[in-house]
């Protein structure tokens, strides 16, 4: 099927490595690929056997954003393409949110360029490592369209400030500066990409599913509250956790000097 071949999946060791493959259009998101990517996710948020996704790419480039001679040939609709453009940007968002609301952490895996919605697919990701000549932009200004949906993600992972430079001004950064801003957490020389993310991954794998997921899931919820209310809700939360097994094992063998339980995910 088209969306298969879309999106590559591989599985080792409770770590999911999904490629996205379509390098000769810069890996953009037309509409066949976030369809495939949001299947792919979906499937995912339900395997207990994922502890950890990698997003990479196929191809000398992460992602080039929407695909915009696609976008263009609706140009021709009745309505000049509006609500096709409003449902495609919908989509999106909708496939961007998977991946913030999967139970599972998703590391970004950047090589090449990465720019509008591609940008925001990194920003979306809970980590993301670079390769030393990735460059990142928002660069739908340059060319007469604000990217405002990008700017949600964006403007959640760096300072106003910084998020504003990027998006009125368009330019390509560096991995070094987005570094320095805060959208990817490491930058290596890029035959180093894969392995820095295996390693993130396989740490993170390594940890509770039910922690790791209860933690996920707090982390943007408090975010979006005052401080008041983030501290009740975080106390709720980690009470909840407390409830759960792998804390009583984990918590029991810690005060024990044992070693560390199987995980049960419990």
């Amino acid at each position: 099927m088209e969306n298969e071949q879309l999106i590559l999946r591989a599985d080792q060791d409770g770590i999911s490595v999904l490629t996205l493959n379509a390098p000769r259009s810069i890996n953009a998101l037309s509409e066949a690929m976030l369809a495939a990517l949001s299947d792919m996710l979906d499937d995912i948020a339900a395997d207990r056997s994922v502890k950890v996704v990698i997003l990479r790419s196929g191809g000398d480039h992460f992602c080039a954003g929407h695909n915009l001679k696609e976008m263009t040939a609706r140009r021709e609709d009745g309505d000049g393409g509006f609500q096709y453009f409003q449902d495609l940007f919908a989509k999106c968002s909708a496939m961007m949110l998977r991946i913030v609301r999967l139970p599972q952490p998703v590391i970004a895996e950047v090589k090449g360029i990465a720019t509008a919605a591609g940008c925001q697919l990194v920003a979306s990701c809970d980590l993301a490592v670079a390769a030393e000549d990735a460059t990142f932009a928002t660069s739908g200004v340059n060319i007469g369209l604000f990217c405002s949906t990008p700017m949600v993600a964006l403007s959640r992972n760096v300072p106003r400030k910084m998020a504003m430079e990027m998006l009125l001004m368009g330019e390509f950064l560096p991995a070094a500066r987005v570094a320095e801003m805060g959208l990817v957490n490491h930058v290596v020389p890029v035959a180093e990409v894969e392995g820095k993310a295996m390693e993130m991954a396989r740490i993170i794998a390594d940890k509770s599913p039910s922690a790791v997921k209860i933690g996920k899931r707090a982390f943007y919820e408090q975010t979006e509250m005052p401080l008041e209310e983030a501290y009740a809700f975080a106390g709720r939360t980690m009470a909840e956790n407390m409830m759960a097994r792998d804390a009583e094992a984990g918590i029991g063998a810690f005060t024990r000097k044992e070693s560390m339980p199987e995980w049960t995910g419990e």
